[in-house]
């Protein structure tokens, strides 16, 4: 076989990837730099750093961006606590209930977004089901709703499939005699657990939750329809400075923004969670 043809065969997806891809980035980042003027629009051939210093330099954008990356880390971290025993529990099971709990796991994915966002909006509304069995316990109503509760409960609710299948493929990987073995020699469940199962599916879980959290934190649908106009996110200031404002330099510069720190973060918990994956296996 020529050592070219890998390269012929990876051509059309390599071809798909740069037009789809590295060149919609490559002119973003061209019209972060072009100059804007409220009158006149985007100015061609004019460049300047002053959007990205306008981000840099006021405290709004500072806390817009801290509330995205700390809804997607609670978000994060409540998948990985649901999805992983969820994705140990379906491992375990026998046909065919495993089959249908994954397909109830599965289900969500099968509808919009939006759809869903709405629905969340109807439970979570002052009137919706949620607060109406908090008045009937005598603990409501409870403002939800246009909330940062709203955005988490249903982000969760969205990304909880991205969890629970990495999670339930690295366990599909684990021999079943390894546990029993650690079983036989007198180790509790909870040490099984600990020091066989969880080291083995850390990959998944590594997976899983950097899926989550770049998803979270590029969410466009659901701050926009369940945080209302006050819960702002970085994807709808964007959404706001493309279509409201129609300083696109400015959208495309946050966007920018916004894709560095989604790298720098999950780069860095990639490290951290690989490191110690390797450490404990040895």
């Amino acid at each position: 076989m020529s050592k070219a043809t890998p390269w012929w065969l990876s051509g059309p997806a390599l071809v798909l990837f740069v037009a789809l891809l590295l060149v919609p980035l490559g002119l973003t980042a061209v019209l972060s730099f072009n100059a804007y003027d409220p009158v006149t629009g985007v100015k061609a051939g004019e460049f300047t750093l002053a959007h990205y210093a306008h981000v840099f330099s006021d405290d709004y954008y500072y806390g817009i961006f801290w509330r995205t990356f700390w809804i997607s880390g609670l978000v994060t971290l409540i998948c990985v606590a649901v999805g992983a025993p969820e994705a140990y529990i379906l491992s375990r099971m026998g046909n065919p209930w495993r089959s249908v709990l994954l397909l109830v796991v599965l289900a969500p994915l099968l509808v919009s977004v939006v759809v869903r966002a709405f629905g969340w909006s109807m439970l979570l509304g002052p009137e919706g089901l949620v607060n109406g069995t908090l008045k009937l316990l005598g603990l409501g109503p409870v403002k939800m709703l246009y909330t940062e509760i709203a955005a988490v409960v249903a982000l969760v609710h969205v990304m909880l499939p991205f969890m629970v299948i990495p999670v339930w493929t690295s366990l599909q990987k684990l021999d079943p005699g390894v546990e029993n073995a650690a079983l036989s020699l007198q180790a509790t469940p909870f040490t099984t657990l600990r020091r066989i199962v969880l080291p083995q599916v850390m990959p998944g879980i590594l997976s899983g939750s950097l899926i989550v959290f770049g998803l979270a934190a590029s969410s466009f649908a659901i701050p926009g329809l369940l945080g209302g106009r006050r819960l702002k996110m970085v994807a709808t200031v964007v959404y706001d400075e493309y279509l409201h404002e129609l300083n696109w330099p400015l959208g495309a510069a946050i966007a920018l923004i916004l894709l560095v720190a989604n790298l720098v973060v999950m780069l860095s918990y990639n490290r951290l969670v690989e490191g110690r994956y390797k450490k404990s296996l040895g």
